[in-house]
């Protein structure tokens, strides 16, 4: 009897050392990518390491970028001391995107950002508050950041924006900041771009609040979906305004595209494979859209936006049918925070098209909803 015993403790002790040496395998550099924290995005990934997180962020360009995330009070393990190090929670950040400012607005972190781009761009109460009281500095502009203003703030860290011909790795030389690359705007599912939240969270020592903040977002959105996936009647859309009789139209696989087909709507250029934005002339569009449904526009003017306005400004556009009935869906970007809040919102911005489209459908939690961002223009 002992001697079964004896085995069955040693089969134990074995099978135990067993699971602690593929457990710390898991924790090392070459983490197992079906531990992946992360669902929706496609251009980050969150991998659960030992005594922290490894947070891996392609660029857009052709490379990845990793970063290991530790809390301030845990002592770093002597494998990662070679690595891209931030110590969470955070302290000192300038963000550059008020995609990036906002989730530490939302997360009651505020404070730790110290310096944003283009201030003048934004109408949030708050923020413009904070840089008329010289909380948060203004460091210019994409295309031309105040190098001097940012590293008098000496941020430990600066969420930037990469774009194509842009080299901001001097800030980080220059400031000693540790450069975090922040390219939510590539991502082309809408519950892609919103899980972007994720990475502030955890670099504010908030994972948990992110997680469960995200994963409310996502039980709406793919519940909202999922009831117009059936529909039959599916009305067409196009969207935007022409620049220089040039009409930057989404591509078939955009984020906005996306929307719209989970809104239950046939957007004209679905056919299209790209993620980006097509060039195509004016009276191109006018012979695919003409009998299109709605028309989704952005409003930045500082004037009223009417459709005497756009008839003055262009004599094609009251050639369209959705200019003709009055359906042109219009997004105030002074007035809703467009731009700063939109993309955490997917759910809401999906109920709005909804709500034009399909009202029908929503119900329960939706009952009586109200668009907060696309409004059918009335005059």
């Amino acid at each position: 009897m002992k001697k079964i015993i004896l085995i069955l403790f040693s089969v134990v002790y074995m099978m135990s050392s067993c699971n602690v040496a593929s457990k710390g395998k898991s924790y090392s550099n070459d983490v197992n990518d079906t531990l992946n924290l992360v669902t929706y995005a496609k251009n980050f990934k969150i991998h659960l390491i030992e005594r922290g997180y490894k947070l891996t962020i392609k660029d857009g360009f052709g490379s990845d970028k990793e970063y290991y995330l530790f809390n301030d009070t845990v002592t770093v393990p002597d494998e990662f001391l070679d690595e891209q190090i931030i110590k969470t929670p955070v302290k000192s950040v300038v963000a550059f995107s008020s995609t990036q400012w906002s989730v530490f607005q939302k997360l009651h972190e505020i404070e730790k950002v110290k310096g944003i781009l283009e201030s003048n761009y934004t109408a949030n109460e708050e923020i413009l508050r904070l840089v008329s009281e010289g909380k948060i500095s203004d460091v210019g502009m994409s295309t031309n950041v105040n190098a001097e203003k940012l590293i008098n703030l000496q941020p430990d860290l600066i969420l930037y924006t990469p774009y194509s011909g842009i080299d901001f790795s001097y800030l980080g030389e220059l400031s000693g900041a540790t450069m975090l690359s922040f390219p939510d705007y590539l991502e082309s599912h809408p519950l892609g771009r919103a899980e972007w939240m994720k990475v502030v969270g955890y670099l504010c020592g908030k994972e948990d609040v992110a997680n469960q903040w995200f994963d409310d977002i996502a039980r709406r959105y793919e519940t909202l979906s999922e009831r117009c996936s059936s529909v039959e009647e599916k009305p067409t859309v196009f969207s935007d305004l022409p620049f220089e009789n040039q009409w930057y139209v989404p591509g078939g696989n955009s984020y906005i595209a996306k929307i719209f087909a989970d809104a239950g709507g046939d957007y004209i250029w679905s056919d299209n494979e790209s993620t980006g934005s097509l060039h195509i002339d004016a009276e191109s569009v006018l012979l695919k859209a003409q009998n299109a449904d709605f028309w989704r526009v952005i409003n930045s003017y500082d004037t009223p936006f009417t459709y005497q306005r756009l008839n003055d400004e262009n004599e094609l556009y009251p050639l369209f049918k959705a200019f003709k009935e009055k359906q042109l869906l219009v997004c105030d970007v002074r007035e809703c925070g467009y731009f700063e809040k939109s993309q955490y919102e997917p759910d809401v911005l999906l109920a709005d098209f909804i709500y034009h489209f399909h009202p029908e459908l929503l119900t329960e939690e939706w009952e009586n909803y109200s668009p907060k961002y696309f409004k059918r223009l009335i005059k």
